[in-house]
């Protein structure tokens, strides 16, 4: 039997190309650029100017399951140039570029965290399966839809039903460890709730159930508003919701709705069955550790509210938030943070909701389609540590600007009201080094003359997978690896004595990979814990060197899908 099973996957041309496997992307060294860096000297938030390939790769070593929440917002592919991506690249390509981020980001994540994603209905199905492959389908959490417009937006309308909206997709890195952190909104009151409990002080089975409209009456003819309908008109419905929905806030223990139960166990629809030919009975149904459920001639009984939660400084009913998001709004976007980034902007109240749902003090969250920098703003206003990137100018125009007002606390945008924002923290800016390697003009691999001796320990410990981590004491030891794995890295010419006097000071568990320009023969034979591999040569087959970038197009023409099953033998 063949254990060559086939599984559901999406396919498109490229997907399989070498240029994007994560293990041919050179993991390029971050440099800090001091001129740009901002605030307390001593932070630990990044931004980072340049390929967000590359700069994720780059990542690795130090970060890898580290990042407790990522958000990020791709181009949509909605064929619009925008000013700063050309969001016009037809599904191959954009599958192709997304594909190995996405792959880069799931192992930055840590086993506990998650990836938030906004798209739109374009590619929505292409990124869903998509995710399912490097995520595992397994790992989806939920698809929240997002109002992001009304009809007044619209100065023509060109079809309808209009898309006045989002999708924010979440996935999870491991299932069994998420867990995502309540959060509740203002309850608003519908008239769904109709019924009010005038005993609810007695026993279940002897509530008496009236109508609210029954009990908006009595507030009515207490209260003397008689006259009501008279003196308000037409308006009188409206004044008669606002009076139930203020007794529906005043009693919210009280007041109910009668709702048909999704997917009611047997023993449960068996109690449902019998209410209907009880009438007037009401029936309790106690849960261990749940609350009960109450059953009312067939349907059960849903509370208005019973929770009140401390929202904006104020203790009101609230209830806990759905996958339906159409309370943030996107109409006054224009220059929040002191940036204007036309159709990409997103909130940064959308941003701290992502935040409040899986994240505390001090979690590090990142965003590699960084933009305007909302992402790294809320960050930096609710304490969370902070790692963004961003490809295009704008890390200076706009990330840069917009961040510094944030440290100054002149910044009083977006969410600074809400969290008492006034400033303070820093920022590190980083540009990513040029390629480790490059052709000389007799055509030989040399190593880029950008590399002083401290950048190419740093470089070779990238290229290795070590951590850089100079020992004080051990000249030998240059970085960490794995367990007791140290690398030294050295231009001179490596000789056999060298060798054997490192060996002499090697503990009986560790091992030591010896990187250099140049070695003697006999030198990999001194000891079975000294590993020597010669730079460049050693690692030239791993990465693509000398490939400046892996950007997502900019104002250029995207690529024509061909249908492979079109091409003829003739045109093979």
């Amino acid at each position: 039997m063949s254990n060559n099973r086939q599984k559901l996957e999406l396919t498109w041309i490229g997907k399989n190309n070498p240029e994007y496997d994560i293990a041919n992307i050179e993991p390029r060294i971050l440099e800090e650029n001091p001129d740009l860096s901002y605030g307390d000297q001593n932070t630990e938030n990044m931004i980072i100017h340049g390929d967000n390939l590359l700069a994720l790769k780059a990542l690795l070593p130090e970060y890898e399951g580290k990042i407790k929440c990522i958000y990020i917002d791709p181009p949509y592919n909605t064929g619009n140039a925008f000013e700063y991506y050309d969001d016009s690249v037809e599904h191959s390509t954009w599958l192709s570029l997304m594909k190995p981020r996405l792959e880069l980001l799931k192992m930055l994540l840590r086993e506990d965290g998650a990836i938030f994603i906004s798209i739109n209905y374009l590619q929505l199905g292409y990124l869903i399966i998509l995710l399912d492959e490097v995520f595992g389908k397994i790992n989806f959490q939920n698809i929240i839809t997002i109002k992001t417009a009304t009809t007044a937006s619209f100065r023509a309308i060109n079809s309808c039903p209009v898309n006045v909206s989002e999708q924010l997709l979440v996935y999870s890195k491991n299932k069994e460890l998420f867990k995502s952190i309540p959060i509740y909104w203002p309850t608003d009151y519908s008239e769904d709730y109709s019924h009010y409990i005038e005993n609810v002080e007695d026993k279940s089975e002897n509530w008496k159930l009236v109508s609210l409209d029954q009990k908006a009456n009595e507030y009515f003819n207490v209260e003397d508003w008689k006259g009501l309908k008279l003196k308000f008109g037409s308006e009188w419905k409206q004044k008669r919701f606002e009076f139930k929905k203020k007794i529906a806030f005043n009693s919210p223990n009280r007041v109910v709705s009668l709702n048909t139960l999704q997917k009611p166990s047997k023993k449960i629809q068996e109690i449902i069955d019998r209410s209907k030919s009880t009438k007037n009975e009401i029936f309790e149904i106690k849960r261990e550790s749940m609350n009960s459920i109450y059953v009312f001639n067939g349907r059960t009984l849903a509370f208005f509210q019973k929770k009140f939660k401390l929202i904006d400084g104020k203790n009101i009913p609230a209830e806990i938030i759905t996958n339906i998001w159409n309370d943030i709004s996107f109409l006054s976007l224009g220059n929040e943070g002191g940036v204007d980034f036309p159709n990409s902007k997103k909130p940064e109240k959308l941003i701290s909701r992502i935040f409040q749902l899986l994240t505390i003090d001090n979690d590090l969250v990142l965003d590699s389609f960084l933009g305007s920098g909302t992402t790294t703003a809320v960050a930096h206003k609710m304490g969370r540590k902070y790692i963004g990137i961003e490809m295009g100018e704008h890390a200076y125009t706009h990330v840069h600007k917009r961040m510094k007002a944030v440290v100054d606390g002149t910044d009083q945008g977006g969410i600074s009201k809400a969290v008492d924002w006034k400033g303070g923290g820093g920022f590190k800016f980083y540009e990513l080094a040029p390629s480790f390697v490059v052709i000389d003009e007799f055509g030989n691999p040399v190593i880029d003359s950008h590399y002083n001796d401290t950048k190419l320990i740093r470089a070779m410990c990238k290229l290795t997978n070590y951590i850089f981590s100079p020992s004080p004491s051990d000249y030998w030891k240059h970085g960490k690896g794995q367990g007791n794995n140290s690398i030294y890295v050295t231009t001179q010419m490596l000789s056999v004595a060298m060798v054997q006097q490192i060996v002499s000071h090697l503990g009986v568990n560790e091992t030591l990979l010896i990187c250099p320009k140049k070695y003697e023969p006999g030198c990999e034979k001194v000891d079975t814990r000294i590993t020597i591999k010669k730079i460049p040569q050693s690692i030239l087959k791993a990465c693509q060197f000398g490939k400046k970038e892996y950007l997502l197009p900019i104002k250029e023409r995207a690529i024509e899908e061909i249908d492979e099953e079109e091409v003829t033998d003739d045109e093979e």
